[in-house]
């Protein structure tokens, strides 16, 4: 089965609203802040670039811990990459992010994209409550939790 074979849109409407409910969900419990970027192709070879730059544009690097993960997806190239800064970074390393990718890229194999990033959002959620828990005190939501749709 092709990756990224289905023609109609990459996500329905409830499974949009899925992916958001994950994002808030898994933000409640936790000063760290999730956001998925999907765009039809990827600008550059490595979707990591790429996903950087977009985490950079969104003004992803500018929460007080440094604890926002960005998931990125280019659905024509068929790559993806999770970029987190430097707070969440050093606290899981490379081998988290790598991990996930492999999760996702299971289930983007067999159409499951929906249930492939509400997977990963769960799980990088965990590692964000583990390493940033919720403080009543100082926490806000600093970023949307909305899908960011490019072209």
């Amino acid at each position: 089965m092709a990756f990224f074979s289905r023609q109609t849109e990459f996500l329905n409407a409830s499974e949009k609203e899925k992916i958001i409910a994950a994002i808030k969900a898994s933000e409640v419990r936790t000063s760290g802040e999730i956001r998925v970027y999907i765009e039809s192709r990827c600008r550059f070879v490595d979707p990591l670039d790429r996903a950087g730059e977009l985490f950079w544009s969104l003004k992803m690097d500018q929460t007080d811990q440094r604890n926002a993960v960005l998931i990125y997806v280019a659905v024509k190239d068929q790559q993806m990459a999770i970029f987190g800064d430097e707070g969440i970074h050093q606290k899981v390393g490379v081998q988290f992010w790598n991990t996930e990718i492999a999760k996702m890229r299971l289930h983007f194999q067999k159409e499951h994209y929906m249930d492939a990033l509400v997977l990963v959002i769960e799980d990088i959620g965990n590692a964000l409550y583990y390493h940033f828990p919720y403080d009543s005190k100082s926490d806000k939501n600093e970023l949307p939790d909305d899908i960011v749709f490019g072209k």
